[in-house]
């Protein structure tokens, strides 16, 4: 577990707190018959700490950000395997189209 992971546990944390300050507040409101306008000032704070430290924890835990340039070899995803003779391009459709009465032109 890094910084960024607990960062991240941190900010959920202080959303969790806010979410339920806000309902004991409107709670509070229903016992004093006052009509709920907004959560108050510092639970606006709390929400605005807890997004900024999710944000800055889904953006450093998964690692650094890696160049798009198509040339590129390292940077890669979809590569094919080194040993072709596995790749198997037939499909269970030549069967169902001989059910069927029709032939497939080779």
């Amino acid at each position: 577990m890094g910084v960024g992971f607990i960062v991240g546990l941190l900010g959920i944390v202080i959303l969790g707190h806010a979410a339920y300050s806000t309902i004991q507040y409107r709670g509070l409101l229903k016992i004093m018959e006052e009509e709920f306008s907004g959560p108050p000032f510092t639970v606006v704070i709390e929400l605005i700490l807890g997004l900024v430290l999710c944000m800055w924890a889904a953006l450093t835990v998964p690692g650094n950000f890696l160049s798009i340039h198509p040339h590129s070899d390292e940077n890669r995803v979809v590569a094919l395997p080194a040993n072709l003779d596995f790749m198997i391009f037939n499909h269970r459709g030549k069967v169902f189209s001989s059910q069927a009465g029709l032939k497939l032109n080779h």
